[in-house]
């Protein structure tokens, strides 16, 4: 396989992993699991409604960091960073 597919391989499982993660903070804890999530509270709000309204955000915000710098590992591991 050459160095050019296993780069976006790696890409692609970096942005899935990223999507995943996504999808459970703001579908999963702010939809599905809500009722469960609100049995406790942080900062005294509901924690099913913070995530719902804060947490998919700050996890977004947080995802976006996270990409970036994997994103430089994984260019210089194959060669393709920019100087």
């Amino acid at each position: 396989m050459s160095n050019a597919q296993l780069y976006w391989q790696a890409n692609l499982r970096l942005v899935i992993g990223c999507l995943i993660v996504w999808f459970v903070v703001s579908f999963g804890f702010g939809i599905f699991l809500v009722d469960q999530l609100n049995a406790y509270s942080l900062g005294g709000y509901k924690l099913g409604f913070w995530f719902a309204q804060q947490g998919s955000i700050y996890t977004f915000v947080f995802l976006i960091f996270f990409y970036a710098i994997r994103m430089n590992v994984l260019d210089r591991k194959f060669g393709v960073h920019e100087d």
